[in-house]
């Protein structure tokens, strides 16, 4: 039985919406059967183990099972039926990733595959019997099922998942789940189980294990530092992205507190947070980012710098020891 068969009830993420995708019923994600794509490329904006010098081959799925309302891919999660997309089958989905492969990809890095993942492990499955040999990245916003997580076992090198909050208050409020600081602690004990911490190869690109992004929220710094906490408590080990590159977009200017950008102030509080709770394995950000890597889907190279005609490049680097 292929993986796509599960959605005849889906339950592929933790919203268990129960629908038949496969006769056209429409869940939260509001996305049919097919694998709707909204745009595919080398991406060298990705933390620098995962772009590296060639790029990560990202395939960007249309549809969320997220409600967030400052998304910056608003565009193609939650309006994606008034901006380009692609329907493919399994095979098409295949052959994308062995052409991203020949381009030199460093690996195949699904976004936003919570809703899609098991057409996603059918394609997987038919590339490698067909040649697929790069790292196959998992890149997330967390809200996954932890029942689908275990299905693909095997199938991803490289999980990058969000974590997003460890308040629920916050998360119904932003993101219309208000089980998720219930539902991603399991997540990410599964994600660590199956492909442990990361690994990278003598050019420092990654070939295995788990990255946890976090975006920092302005005005929100206490549920910055439980997530943080609970990283330390799982792994100190653990490799974590602290993303400094929030901006007001999409709805976001509706709520205050995250109607504004993030200070360097905020910004360097949580660092230093970081390094007292011992999360050496840190990536951080220029505050320039959140200018830079917004992107703009409706364009073909929808991560187009704005002041430049090259692509916008990772500005990540790792975060140093407090000196004493």
């Amino acid at each position: 039985m292929s993986f796509s068969a599960r959605l005849s009830h889906c339950e592929c993420c933790p919203r268990h919406c129960g629908v038949n995708r496969l006769a056209g019923e429409a869940g939260f994600c509001r996305v049919p059967p097919g694998i709707l794509i909204s745009h595919a490329g080398l991406h060298f904006g990705e933390e620098p183990p995962l772009s590296g010098t060639r790029g990560s081959g990202t395939v960007f799925f249309a549809g969320c099972n997220l409600r967030c309302v400052f998304c910056q891919n608003y565009q193609i999660s939650q309006e994606f039926e008034n901006n380009p997309t692609r329907l493919l089958t399994v095979d098409e989905l295949a052959a994308l990733m062995l052409q991203l492969q020949d381009e030199g990809a460093h690996n195949i890095n699904f976004v936003s595959p919570s809703h899609m993942v098991l057409q996603m492990a059918d394609a997987i499955v038919l590339a490698k019997g067909k040649g697929l040999t790069i790292p196959v990245v998992y890149n997330s916003n967390g809200y996954d099922e932890v029942a689908s997580l275990e299905l693909i076992r095997g199938l991803v090198d490289i999980y990058l998942p969000d974590l997003k909050y460890l308040d629920n208050g916050l998360a119904k409020k932003l993101s219309a789940a208000g089980d998720y600081a219930d539902v991603v602690p399991g997540v990410l004990r599964e994600m660590l189980h199956q492909v442990g911490h990361l690994q990278v190869d003598g050019e420092g690109v990654a070939t295995r294990g788990l990255l946890v992004r976090h975006l920092v929220l302005p005005g929100h710094l206490d549920n910055s530092r439980q997530c943080l906490r609970f990283l330390a408590e799982l792994s100190p080990e653990i490799c974590v992205s602290i993303m400094s590159q929030y901006s007001p977009q999409y709805q976001a200017c509706r709520y205050p507190g995250i109607d504004r950008t993030l200070t360097e102030d905020e910004y360097d509080e949580i660092m230093g947070h970081a390094l007292d709770l011992g999360l050496d394995n840190a990536f951080i950000q220029e505050l320039a980012s959140q200018d830079l890597l917004i992107p703009d889907f409706r364009q073909d190279k929808p991560f187009e710098a704005a002041a430049a005609d090259e692509p916008c490049r990772s500005d990540q680097h790792i975060l140093k020891k407090r000196k004493t």
